[in-house]
């Protein structure tokens, strides 16, 4: 300091005042340096006690946490949340949580055909909250991962505690809880080809394996094959064989294919992966990216396999697979455009391949068998083929008795005749009221009596399965009046189909004229314009015709002032002759311009 004095004190300034300044700088440094060194240090000792787990929204953790926090009432007491009436999260369970608001004023029930709106109270994002859990106290935040995106959420929770059994013990009572609640929903993810990973898509309620009513045995038949599938990978491993397992569903649509695979989803407890091959930003190596990021247990879904590589294509028995007339330029417009580039051989690849995910079942559906190459549809990749067509009678007596129960003689009966599927065990009891559009509970007797009059009105493999379900959808309150209206109801869909076919053929005749005409305009639009093409390019040669005489009569003119009379009158003579040689080949261009 002395130093510094002596220095500055030829310049003539206050010393004292820099001292001053000096002294201030110091200390206040001094006490930041400590300050950051005894956070730090407490930082440590802190983080040496506290256990913290993360959990990101694309694992099925954060989903158990999410739905286990949602019953816990300090979560519910939360004094910074946000208020929203979308209480149905990314698990597709409405379970309600300590912070709905519910207004005991109203009763339950739809309000102009919708149901009434739960107001809930949801904690804030990027807040620290603190649940009292089995003697230890909980510290838990939630943040967006991606916040410019929207999505991709994560949570994370934070303990005292020596070890991290209190985590375990709450991550899987979380998962009891969800299972338990989640029993009876089936989750649907579907392919994000922009970031090459599975959206959650939603949940739906489980499908009982006794609604779907197919060709006897043939539901049996793929359930066990399933089942025995799931159990036995160690066999699979013992015999170096990937433990892959396919299925190609074939036949008309509206069979029952996309309704066969929820329900064996719900039976089987998977989840369902679907995957569209024709959707934009499709390529092969997104799809082997999705491909090796499915679970080991889930079922892969392929719709509509035999339309992956066209576009614009008809789904009749008449198409051939490929794009019409009317369709095709609109069609190539879209390959251009739409950013697919998946190949067969990818597809291919992505399914069997090294890379392919193992212990998934997987399902693809086609309308058209015929169509697929040989290499996608052989054992290996689809090793079970099922073959659905239209409706039989037996099929239209099983789907009639599903529609409409009967009535059991006691309530003995009512306990011995319980259904033995076993997809009914675990059914949810119905959560509403009974309202005044009740079906009528007839006799066991006269529900089968029914049923046979139905089967034996309806025609075998002509109509769909979808179709019967529709009628029997509007008549559902209804089953005397339905069975005695069937035979009016089938010949309004024959002449409805005799009418949609002739529609259609009306309408593709009037789209192959409107093609032929704007063919033939085209033609003579072109021949019209080569024609004056040619008109022109010949009125442009005459004129340069015209043009060259008269520049060779001006230089035979300026020639014959300056010779001689001897050579003037041999001059004048070649001029002529040329003249009259561009005036015969002028007016034969035009006469053959006249000819054509």
């Amino acid at each position: 300091m002395d130093a510094l004095k002596n220095i500055l004190s030829p310049l003539g300034m206050n010393t004292g005042a820099i001292q001053d300044t000096l002294k201030l700088v110091v200390i206040g440094g001094t006490v930041e340096t400590a300050r950051r060194a005894s956070v730090s240090a407490w930082n440590g000792f802190v983080d040496s006690f506290f256990l913290t787990a993360h959990f990101s929204q694309e694992d099925y953790p954060y989903d158990w946490l999410m739905h286990w926090l949602a019953k816990q009432p300090a979560w519910g007491r939360s004094r910074e949340f946000e208020i929203t009436t979308r209480s149905a999260g990314r698990t597709g369970l409405t379970e309600s949580t300590t912070g709905d608001l519910e207004d005991d004023e109203e009763d339950d029930g739809l309000v102009h055909g919708r149901r009434k709106r739960t107001v809930a109270f949801m904690p804030s994002l990027d807040t620290t909250h603190t649940i009292y859990y089995r003697g230890h106290w909980l510290r838990i935040t939630r943040t967006k991962r991606y916040p410019d995106y929207g999505h991709g959420s994560a949570l994370k929770i934070s303990v005292v505690a020596r070890n991290n059994d209190i985590l375990k013990k709450l991550v899987l009572e979380a998962k009891r809880e969800y299972e338990k609640d989640a029993e009876h929903r089936v989750h649907i993810f579907l392919a994000d080809t922009t970031y090459g990973c599975w959206r959650w898509n939603g949940a739906r309620q489980k499908r009982p394996m006794s609604s779907i009513v197919l060709q006897p045995g043939v539901k049996d038949m793929l359930l066990a094959d399933c089942k025995d599938f799931l159990c036995s990978e160690e066999w699979y491993a013992e015999r170096g064989i990937p433990f892959r397992r396919g299925y190609l569903l074939h036949g008309v649509p509206g069979s029952g294919k996309t309704s066969l695979i929820h329900s064996l989803a719900g039976e089987l407890g998977l989840d369902i992966y679907v995957v569209s091959l024709s959707s934009k930003g499709m390529s092969d190596n997104t799809l082997t990216t999705l491909m090796g990021h499915v679970p080991t247990r889930c079922i892969l879904l392929l719709e509509d396999l035999d339309a992956a590589f066209t576009r614009s294509v008809s789904r009749d028995s008449t198409s051939t697979g490929a794009p019409t007339s009317s369709t095709s330029t609109t069609a190539t417009t879209t390959e251009t455009n739409d950013g697919s580039t998946l190949s067969l051989s990818g597809l291919l690849n992505s399914l069997d391949g090294v890379a392919a995910a193992e212990g998934r079942l997987l399902f693809a559906t086609t309308n058209h068998i015929e169509r697929l190459d040989p290499a996608l549809s052989r054992p290996g990749r689809m090793d079970v083929w099922v073959n659905f067509t239209h409706a039989t009678k037996w099929q239209a007596e099983g789907i009639f008795k599903c529609f409409f129960p009967y009535k059991p003689a006691s309530a003995a009966a009512t306990s011995n005749t319980a259904p033995t599927d076993a997809s009914q065990k675990n059914l949810p009891l119905p959560q509403r009221e009974a309202t005044s559009h009740v079906v009528p509970l007839l006799s066991e007797e006269e529900i089968s009596e029914l049923a046979k009059r139905f089967a034996a009105a309806i025609p075998e493999d002509e109509l769909s399965v979808a179709s019967l379900q529709g009628y029997l959808l509007k008549n559902k309150t209804r089953p005397r009046e339905c069975v005695d209206d069937v035979d009016e109801w089938i010949i309004q869909e024959r002449e409805t189909r005799e009418k949609l076919k002739k529609e259609k053929a009306e309408r593709e005749a009037k789209e192959k004229k409107e093609a032929e005409e704007k063919e033939k305009k085209e033609k003579e639009a072109k021949e019209a314009k080569e024609k004056e093409e040619k008109e022109e390019k010949d009125r442009l040669e005459r004129r340069e015709a015209r043009a060259k005489v008269k520049q060779l009569a001006k230089e035979a003119a300026a020639k014959s002032t300056s010779s001689a009379p001897t050579t003037s009158t041999s001059t004048e003579s070649a001029p002529v002759a040329a003249a009259k040689e561009t005036t015969s080949t002028e007016s034969s261009a035009s006469s053959e311009s006249e000819i054509v």
